[in-house]
């Protein structure tokens, strides 16, 4: 039910526990100029797993992304883009109609509250664009951090993601070990205590956990003639 929890998430994509929040900026960044192999993810190839909490508990869910690309050059990360299917997300933890109308109130395919959240009628599709990769090292392996622009509700913002990413041959595997994004830089305010001071504890909190796991296959380059 709505009530129980009405959570919001991000989406794709697609940003830390380190604060991403600190790292979102107020206008996106310049998309990175892609070098190397291609590896494209197809539909399935990527998962984005969400958690979002109250002060009376939590939820967590999956969205999927429809497609992407990621670039790689001398084994590191030049650039890339994926989409998120917005359309897509579903609750993990509850059941029944609980499930489904919390999932009609993120996607808002219900005629009330249409506009909460994701509103996926009137925006199915999420993106996020790789702006800079640095090669760095975290607490938790992480082995690089991606910069990349943010495109939910067709607004978007730049956020720093730290990854784990693995390059072979023929695939490249891309995990986070989770990071946040602060709902709000999207026009997400829906039962925001920083926005509605008289919530008292019917707020849900703006942070949402993320989670990446993609993997991409090389995209065979063709002879020249």
């Amino acid at each position: 039910m709505k009530v129980l929890f009405n959570v919001a998430m991000m989406a794709f994509l697609v940003v830390f526990v380190f604060s991403c929040k600190d790292k979102t900026v107020d206008t996106a960044g310049e998309i990175a100029v892609t070098e190397g192999q291609k590896y494209e993810v197809g539909p399935g190839m990527a998962k984005i797993m969400w958690e979002a909490t109250k002060p009376t508990g939590n939820h967590n869910g999956t969205i999927n992304t429809s497609d992407g690309q990621i670039f790689i050059k001398d084994g590191k990360i030049t650039g890339g883009n994926f989409t998120i299917d917005m359309t897509s997300i579903t609750v993990l933890d509850l059941e029944g109609d609980d499930k489904a109308s919390l999932e009609a109130h993120l996607k808002g395919t219900e005629s009330e509250g249409a506009e909460d959240f994701f509103n996926t009628s009137k925006f199915p599709t999420g993106k996020f664009e790789i702006t800079s990769v640095v090669d760095s090292t975290f607490e938790n392996g992480s082995n690089t951090l991606v910069k990349g622009n943010l495109t939910l509700l067709d607004v978007t913002k730049e956020i720093s993601v730290p990854l784990i990413v693995n390059v072979l041959d023929s695939t490249v595997t891309v995990v986070s070990q989770g990071f946040s994004i602060n709902r709000t830089d999207w026009g997400i305010i829906y039962k925001s205590k920083n926005i509605f001071k008289e919530l008292g504890d019917k707020f849900i909190n703006d942070e949402i956990v993320l989670n990446l796991k993609l993997e991409a296959n090389a995209v065979p380059v063709e002879e020249k003639k």
